[in-house]
């Protein structure tokens, strides 16, 4: 947590800091230390005893023969949200030197902006949101983590976070030591499952956002271009001036030298702008070949655990469905804002002043306005388009199941 708070005093450290994540969550990024991986191992195991095996038990034998649908439907849910969160991590573990090798390609993007310059300027300002949002995700998440936890204990009686719930070879479960094993172990696992979720999603979050404050600064660079290469006009005559130089004898050449100097300057910047452009396309595209698998598989689990928090009671499920539903709205929410940042770069190349530009300048235009209009998007491993409009649709399709399947049951 300290590693994210200093990241906000120094936004340049974004991409750097994606390696920290990774530590956290023990890729080998750099040495770590064998313990960690031992904890991570053991809290793995941990959970999986407690919430995969002991779940499909209770779900589909135990519930099955107790006629316990609402116990049923509290553990199945708990189920499919908390395994989002493994899948993603050994997808990341499995598949480790290809997410190393997009970091790499992230910071060689980097490695391109010039310090000092307007562009790394406007990075750094849409950069330190990116980091905020992160943040905020990462506290929210860990935060409803340790409030499941606590919540029996606070509770008057003797109480489980899922009272109905039961771990195979832990019967009966509110009788000590059962009591006191069970609450341990279900402890050790959420908050696995929700550190887990936290980093995983705060990496996408910062590398995805990275991209949207390279178009952020890309659309500020188009827009000031004509302006731009005015200023470099006059500042180049100037110095021309200063050495009194033959070119200013002549009006009519003069100004054919100053259209030069200008449409010189455009066509540079230009070509650095759409190659740039084409770079933030490609590393999107990489971050959805990355995790197409994962996204798509934990974006259904997510839904049908909605549906099955709700069959099983707000008054059950109330730290569970926030929990889901900042899982998706941040997916939704980050797809939403790439496609913003796209569009208005779409709007900054179709407002440069382009009519004042050479014939071989506007070609250049128009061929990044081609380009600009292929929306950048985010999706759910190609299923769904992420966005608000899809965010919203999920909530409406999953009351309509809710309601459906509650009154079949």
């Amino acid at each position: 947590m300290i590693d994210f708070l200093n990241t906000l005093r120094y936004p340049n450290n974004l991409l750097h800091h994606n390696g920290d994540l990774l530590r956290q969550l023990h890729l080998r990024v750099r040495g770590i230390p064998i313990i960690c991986y031992v904890i991570t191992a053991v809290s793995c195991a941990n959970y999986i005893y407690v919430y995969v095996c002991s779940g499909l038990w209770f779900v589909f034998w135990h519930c099955y023969h107790t006629g316990d649908l609402p116990s049923a439907m509290i553990a199945f849910s708990l189920m499919c949200t908390s395994e989002v969160a493994v899948i993603k991590l050994f997808y990341m573990v499995f598949y480790e030197r290809s997410l190393q090798n997009l970091i790499d390609r992230f910071l060689d993007c980097d490695s391109r902006t010039v310090k000092g310059s307007r562009f790394s300027t406007n990075m750094r300002k849409a950069l330190r949101n990116v980091k905020i949002r992160a943040i905020g995700y990462w506290m929210l998440l860990n935060v409803n983590g340790v409030l499941y936890v606590i919540q029996p204990i606070v509770t008057p009686g003797h109480h489980l976070s899922v009272d109905s719930y039961i771990i195979i070879g832990l019967q009966p479960m509110h009788k000590s030591p059962n009591f006191e094993i069970a609450s341990t172990m279900t402890g050790v696992s959420v908050l696995f499952i929700c550190f887990t979720v936290a980093n995983v999603s705060g990496f996408l979050i910062l590398i995805i956002g990275y991209i949207e404050a390279q178009m952020l600064s890309l659309s500020e660079e188009m827009t000031h271009l004509w302006a731009d290469a005015n200023n470099h006009c006059q500042k180049t005559m100037q110095e021309l001036s200063n050495f009194e130089s033959v070119y200013l004898e002549y009006k009519v050449f003069n100004y054919v030298k100053e259209t030069e100097i200008v449409n010189e300057y455009v066509k540079k910047h230009l070509i650095d702008i759409i190659g740039r452009h084409a770079v933030n396309v490609s590393l999107l595209q990489g971050i959805e070949d990355a995790m197409r698998g994962p996204n798509a598989v934990g974006f259904l689990f997510l839904i049908v655990g909605l549906i099955a928090e709700l069959l099983g009671g707000l008054k059950n499920t109330m730290l569970q469905v926030p929990f889901t539903l900042t899982q998706l709205g941040v997916d939704c929410y980050l797809g939403q804002k790439i496609m913003d940042a796209n569009i208005r770069f779409e709007r900054a190349v179709y407002d440069c002043k382009w009519e004042n530009f050479n014939q071989f300048n506007k070609k250049i235009v128009l061929v990044m306005l081609q380009n600009s209009q292929k929306t950048m998007t985010l999706t759910a491993g190609g299923m769904a388009t992420l966005s608000f409009g899809v965010f919203m649709n999920i909530i409406r399709s999953t009351y309509s199941a809710y309601n459906t399947l509650g009154s079949m049951i």
